[in-house]
């Protein structure tokens, strides 16, 4: 099991990264700005987002122990969404010895 969720994050984290470059590259974000924000499903997306990030975090808090590396991550879920997400989680798993069972990431360290 551990080896099918290293691979299905893995290749979430390499998507998003992916459709994040391909999208930059078709579409500067800086410049689209003010008009994104006047579409009210892009406004309604971006609380969403934040709403999925502040969920992650407050996990991300419970299992981790030290301030900065609270903080460092919460900059990472902010920034990169997805991306540090999968990523979070991925480092996790990985992190596993030989025997733990998945449950193990979801409990305080």
């Amino acid at each position: 099991m551990k080896n099918f969720f290293i691979i299905l994050f893995s290749v979430v984290c390499i998507w998003m990264m992916y459709i994040v470059v391909d999208t930059s590259v078709q579409s500067n974000l800086f410049k689209e700005w003010n008009y994104l924000l006047s579409i009210p499903w892009m406004r309604a997306t971006l609380w969403d987002f934040y709403a999925n990030i502040f969920v992650l975090l407050m996990w991300v808090y419970y299992r981790e122990t030290n301030i900065v590396v609270k903080g460092l991550w919460t900059v990472l879920f902010i920034g990169l969404g997805s991306i540090a997400v999968t990523g979070y989680v991925l480092i996790q798993i990985l992190s596993l010895k030989k025997g733990e069972g998945l449950e193990k990431i979801l409990v305080r360290k």
